[in-house]
């Protein structure tokens, strides 16, 4: 086993962890899941008039945008599921929060980037994280954000139902701040980040994986060789007058 030089985490553990995530990563579309939730053939004409593409070009974006939808979840799962190696009474509950440490009345939820929760979300965390500290007069809570605007560990001040908030025991942090907590060292996610293009090359040179199958215009060239009339199809083919297409 290649040595990855943590520290914090063993080489082993950290390497079918990233495994585990490469092979959840959706590497495969077909005309179905594509058009699970019903393209907008609409929005892909204005797409492809306004910036100058061919239908081809604006599927094959689409494509990279869902597939890169359902791989941002795989992400969310590398860093949730990460700390299910932390030790020291850290856990990944099934439900509930993110990730808990009952031992040390620590109990986080994780966030991707601070700007991903609209109001609503924001307002449920925080009354969620209110509700703990009435249970729990020893819980600190935390808004953990991979992605945030500085490193931090802050209390979190935010509004619900048009009052603001804060309070010391519930806190909006840094993913680095929160390694430091989790493992007892600074620079982990740094470590970990530095290590990360390392891993993967190891991790997707086992897996034997590394590219996109896409069916899609295979399967819409079925349906008509122009892609426009495809695209109306796959929305349309109930509605009047598209039979005549």
């Amino acid at each position: 086993m290649k040595d990855y030089q943590l520290g914090f985490i063993s080489n082993a553990d950290i390497f079918n962890h990233v495994k585990e995530t490469v092979a959840l990563y959706r590497t495969f579309i077909d005309l179905k899941s594509f058009n699970e939730n019903i393209v907008d053939p609409i929005k892909l004409t204005f797409d492809a008039k306004v910036y100058g593409k061919t239908f081809e070009e604006i599927i094959e974006s689409e494509c990279i945008r869902q597939i890169d939808k359902t791989n941002s979840n795989r992400i969310g799962y590398f860093h949730q599921n990460l700390f299910k190696y932390a030790g020291n009474g850290w856990n990944v509950p099934i439900a509930g929060f993110d990730v808990i440490n009952d031992e040390l009345h620590i109990y986080a939820e994780l966030k991707n980037k601070h700007n991903t929760m609209n109001s609503a979300s924001s307002q449920k965390t925080y009354m969620k994280m209110q509700e703990k500290l009435l249970q729990d007069d020893r819980a600190v809570c935390m808004l953990v954000e991979v992605i945030a605007k500085k490193s931090q560990n802050v209390k979190w001040t935010t509004t619900v139902d048009g009052k603001v908030f804060s309070h010391d025991r519930i806190r909006r942090i840094s993913i680095d701040k929160f390694y430091e907590i989790v493992f007892g060292d600074s620079e982990a996610f740094f470590k970990l980040c530095r290590a990360l293009p390392d891993i993967l090359d190891d991790a997707i040179a086992e897996l034997q994986c590394g590219s996109i199958e896409n069916n899609v215009y295979e399967e819409l060239n079925q349906l008509s060789p122009d892609m426009s009339k495809s695209l109306y199809l796959l929305a349309f083919k109930t509605y009047d007058g598209f039979q005549n297409l």
